[in-house]
């Protein structure tokens, strides 16, 4: 109660909501009420997070914007602290809502220090595509592009793959298998996402140079055919691990964490790991 208290007064407004629930059925049912009262809609998920979603034409995306990094900022501190405050802005009328590709992350700062900030501080780039940079609260990146759908994060990470001004790290995120797909379970979408980005690979592997090093992975599962509920699933997720000057058809085992990538990356660049067991002479 006392965040929403604080919500309402420091934006002077109620709030609509406030409870667990698919961002697309909170939308469905108080999209209307929301239309016509003006009030946001505040919901969370399993996930450690405050969302704020709100029809374009009611609450301006620029407004939307700013309570979300005020929330952030002065609400969702200390014991109230969330991973993070996402805007969910969406278009439509009654019954034929639809959410838009500008959702925006407002993270927590990272606790300590990151493979990504270990990255930078030794001067090489660490460039986010999608919403890395937002999952970080920006901290460690050099450069950041924002994407609105994998289409164009697929084709911003090729097109930096083929420049060769640069070293370091480019840590990208397709968010429609998540998103788009995954939340929303859709199959038929989900299939589609992947057959596309199969299309991609062979581009991507081209444009690499000879010592470069591709990793494919996900932070979470989101099974698309899983019905009991919408949020993320439990799947241990896969990490391929592929380099034009490196051999291939090695098994890395089932990994204790997710650090053990941030530790195959270190190893790789020369810098010290934060946490993880690297894995880097398995593919040597």
């Amino acid at each position: 109660p006392e965040v929403i208290d604080a919500f309402e007064k420091r934006f002077n407004t109620k709030a609509l909501g406030n409870r667990p629930e698919s961002g697309t059925t909170i939308i469905a049912e108080l999209g209307e009420e929301h239309m016509r009262t003006g009030y946001p809609i505040v919901y969370t998920s399993a996930d450690s997070v405050f969302q704020i979603a709100a029809h374009n034409d009611v609450i301006p995306l620029d407004k939307l914007y700013e309570m979300c990094d005020i929330s952030r900022r002065e609400i969702l501190q200390g014991e109230n602290l969330v991973g993070r405050v996402i805007a969910r802005p969406f278009i439509g009328t009654p019954g034929h809502f639809v959410r838009t590709e500008d959702r925006q992350d407002y993270a927590a700062h990272p606790l300590g220090p990151t493979t990504l900030t270990q990255v930078s501080k030794a001067g090489m780039e660490v460039i986010g595509v999608g919403k890395t940079y937002d999952l970080f609260a920006g901290e460690g990146f050099t450069q950041h592009f924002h994407t609105h759908n994998n289409e164009e994060g697929i084709q911003k990470t090729i097109e930096l793959v083929k420049t060769s001004n640069w070293e370091g790290l480019l840590f990208t995120n397709l968010v429609d298998f998540d998103m788009l797909f995954g939340h929303r379970r859709n199959v038929a979408g989900y299939a589609v996402a992947l057959e596309r980005f199969d299309e991609a690979v062979p581009e991507l592997l081209r444009s690499m140079k000879h010592d470069d090093i591709l990793f494919i992975s996900a932070d979470h599962g989101c099974d698309p055919t899983f019905t009991a509920h919408t949020d993320h699933t439990r799947e241990y997720v896969p990490v391929l691990a592929y380099s034009p000057s490196r051999r291939g058809g090695t098994y890395l085992g089932v990994r204790e964490t997710f650090a053990d990538l941030g530790a195959t990356v270190s190893e790789y660049l020369g810098v010290a790991p934060v946490a993880g067991l690297s894995f880097l002479a398995n593919i040597s």
